[in-house]
């Protein structure tokens, strides 16, 4: 089987109104990407201009890159880090609590390798309430990570990390179970 890169180039990926949106996301993102880093009220209305669903009390640094603001819906109390990827060519959601650390990825998107023109597939991520993407964490597309789990630093999960385990290394195993917190 040979590949057929130049069909895959061919194939429409986006509508006429992703065009136009991605192409204005752009153009507005300096004023996301070089506001001072405690604005973080006037991030999240930007994300929510572009169709972004997000909670209150929400923290995204300003070198973290969105994709597509339109694919995204975070929780309330939620915070995304310095560096953080949101490939979000398939809907991303991030739940209460949760927390995706400097350098984190998460990648919404691949391509059918199956298949000799490689077609693009958007698949969705969902980060459960309280998980916890540590840093340089990898997260693939089609992921979920249950409530309160942790996918530890520079780990790679590319299958679901089930509620309040701990994941680690590449690919990701589950390493044991995230303590419960102890009542006040």
């Amino acid at each position: 089987m040979l590949l057929k890169i130049n069909v895959n180039r061919a194939t429409p990926k986006w509508t006429p109104r992703e065009q136009f949106l991605r192409g204005l996301w752009s153009l507005m993102h300096p004023l996301f990407r070089y506001s001072p880093r405690i604005f973080w009220s006037w991030r999240v209305s930007i994300l929510r201009l572009f169709g972004a669903s997000i909670g209150s009390d929400v923290h995204i640094y300003p070198t973290a890159m969105i994709a597509l603001p339109w694919n995204l819906a975070i929780g309330a109390g939620a915070s995304i880090g310095d560096r953080a990827i949101l490939y979000n060519l398939g809907l991303i959601s991030i739940g209460d609590g949760a927390t995706v650390s400097q350098g984190a990825h998460l990648c919404a998107g691949t391509h059918d390798y199956r298949r000799a023109d490689l077609p693009l597939l958007k698949l969705p991520i969902a980060i459960g309430e309280g998980a916890w993407i540590c840093a340089d964490g990898f997260v693939g597309p089609g992921v979920k990570i249950g409530d309160y789990a942790i996918v530890g630093a520079r780990a790679v999960a590319m299958r679901e990390v089930s509620d309040w385990s701990i994941a680690v290394g590449n690919p990701a195993k589950i390493i044991g179970q995230r303590p419960r917190p102890i009542p006040e």
